[in-house]
C-alpha cells in the first residue's frame, strides 16, 4: 500500500528503506514495492552489516527465477545498497540513529529524528533479562531496570513521540519461546513508560493470533498502563493506521546511548577466550564463534582462564559465572583491577538470572549477560555487538 501511494507522486522519487534485518518476514514484500518498477526512481536500501553476505546478494537471492519472475538486476529503478553499523547516520538530512537489538541475527533498531520530532522502530527484540525490575525501586523508572542491555534499550527510545515496538508474545507465551528474539506487551509498555514515550504501537503480531486475539492484547496492554499509572497511549498496529508524531524537541541528547561510530565492519577474526567448566557449553560457544571467523580457545576454570588471558591477550572473554575455585565474579574483579584488562569486553554466561547476580556482574564491569540455555545465533549476535561497540570506542 505504501508503494502504491508513493507512485502517485510525480516521478522521479527518492526512497530510503530501513530494514531492521533480512529475515524472510521482513523482506518478502520487497519485490512488490511499486517504486522499484519506475525508471528514474532512486531507491536506497539500508540494513545491518555483518550478516555474512552482502545486502544486494541477500535481496537478489529471494528474487531468483525459482521464486520470482523478475531478477533484482532487471528492476528499472536505480537501487543503492547501504550496510549500516550501530551509530548515527545522516540520510537525506534526517538524523537516523541505529542500535543493535537482541535477536538471533544482527538486527538494528532505528531512531529517526526530523522536524523536531522522533520516531523509534524496534523490531525484532527480546528482553535481555527475565528479571526486569529491581525489587526495591519503583517500576517504570529507568534506574529500576536490572540489565544494562535493557537500560540501553530504554535510553534509545527516551522522549520519543512514537515508538513502534515488537510485542509478538503474551506473557504466558513468552517462557516457551525464549531466545526466539521477541517481546511481550508488558516489556514494551514498561520500557516506554520509563523512557517518557508519548505513543506506543505494538507490532510484529504472531501469525497464530487472529484479529480478536490482537484486540485482546491491546486491551490487556491498556489495562496494564492504567494499573501501573503510566502516562502512555498504547495500541496495536493495524493496516492503514494513521498517526501524527508531534514535534517536542525530541533530539537524542549526546551520551544518552552508547553507540559505536558509523561505518565499522563487525569485527571478524577476533581472539575470543571461553572460560566454562562445562565442556558442552564450551563446544556450543566455540561453534557459535568460529562460524563468524573468530579464533577461539577454551579454559575449564577461572585460574586457567586468567593465565591464558595474560599469555594470549584475547579481544573478548566469554565467562561462566559459577565455576569451582575462582568463579566468574572473582575473575571479573581481578580483570578490572588490572590496567591491561580493565576495558576487556566480558560476556558473562549464567543460568542465574536473578536480580542480585545480574546486578553484581554489572557492578563489577561485565559488558553483557547471556542466560543459559542460549542458542548459537543468539551468542554469536551478542558477541558481534560487543565487538562492534568496542571498535567504535577505540576510534
Amino acid at each position: 500500500m505504501l508503494g502504491v501511494a508513493l507512485t502517485h507522486s510525480p516521478p522521479p522519487i527518492k526512497v530510503t528503506m530501513l530494514l531492521g534485518h533480512t529475515h524472510w518476514d521482513h523482506i518478502q514484500g520487497f519485490p512488490f514495492f511499486a517504486p522499484l518498477f519506475v525508471p528514474g526512481n532512486k531507491i536506497t536500501v539500508c540494513a545491518p552489516e555483518g550478516s555474512g553476505r552482502s545486502l544486494q546478494d541477500v535481496l537478489a537471492g529471494q528474487m531468483e527465477f525459482s521464486y520470482f519472475p523478475l531478477e533484482l538486476s532487471q528492476l528499472p529503478a536505480s537501487i543503492t545498497y547501504r550496510e549500516l553499523g550501530e551509530g548515527t547516520h545522516d540520510i537525506e538530512g534526517v538524523r537516523v540513529v541505529a542500535q543493535y537489538l537482541n535477536h538471533p541475527t544482527m538486527t538494528l533498531g532505528y531512531r529517526i529524528e526530523a522536524d523536531d520530532a522522533a520516531l523509534v522502530y524496534l523490531c525484532d527484540h527480546e528482553p535481555f533479562s527475565e528479571t526486569f525490575w529491581r525489587g526495591e525501586l519503583v517500576q517504570g523508572e529507568a534506574g529500576s531496570i536490572v540489565h544494562e542491555g535493557d537500560r540501553r534499550h530504554a535510553r534509545f527510545m527516551a522522549g520519543a513521540g512514537l515508538v513502534i515496538h515488537d510485542a509478538q508474545y503474551t506473557p504466558e507465551e513468552f517462557p516457551g519461546r525464549k531466545n526466539w528474539g521477541h517481546s511481550t506487551y508488558e516489556y514494551a509498555v514498561g520500557l516506554a513508560a520509563a523512557a517518557g514515550v508519548r505513543q506506543l504501537i505494538l507490532t510484529h503480531h504472531d501469525p497464530g493470533h487472529d484479529d480478536l486475539f490482537v484486540e485482546s492484547i491491546e486491551k490487556r496492554a491498556r489495562d496494564y498502563v492504567d494499573k501501573l499509572g503510566y502516562s502512555l497511549d498504547v495500541r496495536c498496529a493495524y493496516e492503514s493506521l494513521d498517526l501524527v508524531v508531534e514535534a517536542h524537541g525530541a533530539r537524542q541528547k549526546p551520551g544518552l546511548i552508547q553507540a559505536a561510530s558509523a561505518g565499522h565492519d563487525i569485527a571478524r577474526g577476533s581472539r575470543i577466550l571461553v572460560v566454562d567448566d562445562d565442556p558442552d557449553i564450551r563446544v556450543l560457544a566455540r561453534q557459535a564463534l568460529t562460524q563468524d571467523g573468530h579464533s577461539v580457545i577454551e579454559a575449564a576454570s577461572g585460574e586457567e582462564g586468567l593465565a591464558l588471558i595474560e599469555s594470549w591477550g584475547p579481544d573478548l572473554l566469554v565467562l561462566d559465572l559459577l565455576m569451582p575455585g575462582q568463579g566468574g565474579l572473582e575473575v571479573l574483579k581481578i580483570l578490572r583491577s588490572r590496567p591491561a584488562t580493565a576495558a576487556l569486553p566480558v560476556v558473562v554466561l549464567t543460568a542465574m538470572d536473578d536480580e542480585a547476580d545480574t546486578r553484581a556482574g554489572f557492578d563489577l564491569g561485565a559488558t553483557d549477560y547471556v542466560t543459559k540455555p542460549f542458542s548459537i545465533p543468539q551468542l554469536a549476535a551478542r558477541v558481534r555487538a560487543c565487538l562492534a561497540r568496542t571498535e567504535g570506542k577505540g576510534d
